[in-house]
């Protein structure tokens, strides 16, 4: 098993520097301990910084070697007039 993994996650990454533009979900370390989930459209990964547009507009900046899990996920559902 790989000693950098956090004990008990399955790490899978699906997502790259060439999905720029496709919506993503990323699972990533957080500073205080534990993990947070980021959701939204990848903008970069580039220079070891992944960036995330989330909906509300604001961006999410990770480290690369915070990121413990990402993957491709379909655009939100239509909403109804």
């Amino acid at each position: 098993m790989d000693s950098s993994r956090p004990p008990g996650v399955r790490f899978t990454r699906d997502v790259g520097p060439g999905d720029a533009g496709m919506r993503v979900s990323l699972r990533r370390t957080l500073p205080e301990g534990g993990y947070g989930d980021v959701l939204g459209d990848l903008l970069s990964w580039a220079d070891g910084v992944v960036r995330i547009r989330r909906r509300d507009g604001s961006v999410v900046e990770t480290r690369e070697g915070e990121v413990v899990a990402a993957k491709r996920i379909p655009p939100p559902p239509e909403r109804r007039r």
